[in-house]
């Protein structure tokens, strides 16, 4: 399993993503161009010493990233609010990337079009969508949970 992130816009999202798959043990693909230089230092303040922790390949662009993610023979599953499935119920499979969109303007036409599946996250009427990475890591734990992809707990300290 793997997180990827679409030209994310804000660096403090990124960071929290980064350190939810640190901790979930999935790897991260960020797909540039970004709205904020694509450093570690960009990502400090929000993924603090995870950063370590967490395998993180980047892609100059969509054709660069879709290119590497077919070679690989991983589907892509795309969280977006226009979506007709429910994650809850798609089935995922432990090669799957799950892929947010920019904060600012979600997944454009040759994304959605890539997309092998496209889920949405039901949400109450009149309302546009959840944080990115509250979005992430509710899909996310989801497919891990179909898969067995979750770490093997540690014991209590």
């Amino acid at each position: 399993m793997r997180l990827a992130l679409l030209q994310p816009d804000i660096p403090q999202n990124a960071g929290t993503m980064l350190r939810l798959a640190a901790c979930l043990g999935v790897a991260v693909d960020i797909v540039e161009p970004a709205g904020f230089p694509v450093s570690d230092r960009a990502f400090r303040r929000a993924g603090l010493d995870y950063l370590d922790h967490v395998e993180i390949e980047r892609h100059v662009s969509f054709a660069t990233f879709e290119a590497a993610r077919r070679a690989a023979g991983r589907r892509l599953a795309l969280l977006t609010t226009k979506a007709e499935v429910s994650y809850l119920d798609a089935v995922f499979r432990p090669d799957d990337v799950l892929m947010v969109g920019r904060e600012s303007s979600g997944a454009p036409d040759d994304v959605h079009a890539a997309a092998d599946i496209r889920v949405a996250i039901p949400i109450r009427p009149r309302l546009r969508s959840l944080n990115v990475a509250v979005a992430a890591a509710m899909v996310l734990s989801e497919a891990l949970r179909q898969t067995s992809g979750f770490p093997p707990r540690a014991a209590p300290a």
